[in-house]
């Protein structure tokens, strides 16, 4: 059967835009949210976190049944649960299905995660895998962009709940691509048996742990997190007994390569996810802009990860992708350090210049990354190799959003942020 390279393309770009476009414009729209329901400042960061929870839990799992049962069809029951939540949100939403739909979200995005760039891998030649990668790269990056931008300016003209419904009309136009346009399957099934258990501990191990961050600094947290500590043994356990494991751990042990650009990936995004979220608070509590103003300063970065990807991607075609990742990581490393110095009457030109540099170093990272990781495994663990860089990224996502709850617990406590909190709030960020 010929296949569209194109169509392919085109389907998991867009795919790629939706889920960042989603959750950026979500990060925007908080306080307005928060308002209405007299969420607190731990609400308030629950509400993103259910998301990411979510997807990394089911993430690993849905990969392995991708490269199990097809990887189109995951792809599409992903597209199918990520739109019906957004809608569940868009016409249903109360203080206490919020949660419960993000969460609902979180899967659909874990299926999609798990077999995008399975995908994409499998149409591609090793000459083009960069080109291809970065473009979908790209994709997320103009989502983050667009999001903030599009999120404030509907939460201000139409309200918060109109976010979710443009999440629907995105999600039915890849639903229409996939339908028409995607033909094959990618599956490789030879009579394998899914890893159930291997698979629950997985996911109750990610589970415990993240609820015990969310408790931290109290006592309330060390049971939880002890409880993650003593399934993540379980889990390593069952994989290296079972004959068909989830998640084969001899490929971190056998693959040394595999292992350190994946640890780069979750180094990456445990120091960069949650700026989002606290600059969203910063320049709205602090400073005093509105949704759309915030999300206009805050696209800074993602409009020059959406430039440079593309042209990192290619580059990693042809050059070492680990001598680019790494000045990409080094690059990240200059832009976050001046933000540690945030103070009340930082000058905004400042906060966009610090964006601007950190774009270049999070485009020049990811993609040549991401190109190097698939490139490391046979194409039969393309699912599980997708599966698992979208694990580092959102399991470094967790983690930095973690640390920033744990801190604002600390500061803050479950008080509503208000003026005379800022500078508790400004300590927390900085």
């Amino acid at each position: 059967m010929e296949i569209d390279k194109r169509a392919v393309l085109v389907t998991v770009s867009l795919s790629s835009f939706l889920t960042p476009f989603s959750g950026s414009s979500f990060n925007i729209a908080l306080p307005s949210i928060a308002a209405e329901y007299a969420l607190d400042a731990i609400s308030m960061s629950w509400a993103s976190l259910a998301y990411l929870l979510a997807s990394a839990m089911f993430l690993i799992p849905f990969g392995r049944l991708a490269d199990m049962y097809g990887r189109k069809r995951v792809f599409l029951y992903g597209i199918i649960v990520f739109t019906a939540s957004s809608a569940l949100l868009g016409i249903y939403p109360s203080s206490s299905t919020l949660v419960l739909f993000r969460a609902l979200q979180g899967i659909g995005s874990s299926m999609i995660f798990g077999t995008s760039l399975a995908i994409l891998v499998s149409v591609s030649t090793p000459q083009e895998r960069g080109t291809m990668l970065g473009t979908s790269i790209a994709a997320v990056y103009i989502g983050l962009s667009a999001g903030p931008y599009i999120g404030g300016f509907l939460t201000k003209n139409f309200g918060w709940r109109s976010i979710f419904l443009a999440n629907v009309v995105i999600g039915l136009m890849v639903l229409v691509l996939i339908l028409t346009k995607l033909k094959a399957e990618w599956r490789i099934n030879n009579g394998e048996k899914f890893d159930i258990i291997g698979s629950a501990a997985f996911s109750f191990m990610l589970l415990a742990l993240m609820y015990g961050m969310s408790k931290l600094p109290t006592r309330a947290a060390f049971l939880p997190i002890a409880i993650g500590v003593a399934l993540m043994a379980v889990f390593a356990i069952i994989e290296g007994r079972v004959d068909n494991p989830v998640l084969d751990l001899s490929i971190f042990r056998s693959n040394g390569a595999y292992t350190m650009f994946n640890i780069a990936a979750l180094i990456n995004f445990s120091a960069t996810f949650s700026l989002t979220f606290l600059l969203s608070m910063y320049l709205q509590y602090l400073k005093g802009l509105d949704p759309q103003q915030a999300g206009t300063i805050m696209i800074a970065a993602p409009i020059i990860q959406a430039i440079v990807s593309p042209i990192a991607g290619r580059l990693s075609d042809s050059v070492q992708p680990a001598k680019i990742a790494t000045i990409g990581m080094g690059v990240t490393g200059l832009a976050l350090a001046p933000l540690a110095f945030l103070t009340a009457n930082t000058s905004i030109v400042y906060i966009i210049l610090c964006l601007l540099v950190l774009g270049a170093g999070l485009a020049l990272f990811s993609s040549p990354n991401t190109n190097a990781i698939m490139g490391c495994v046979d194409k039969s663990l393309l699912g599980v190799a997708s599966s698992t860089v979208g694990t580092m990224r959102l399991t470094g996502q967790m983690l930095s959003q973690g640390i920033a709850m744990t801190l604002i617990a600390i500061n803050l406590g479950t008080a509503s942020i208000i003026p005379d909190l800022y500078p508790q709030l400004l300590t927390s960020i900085s």
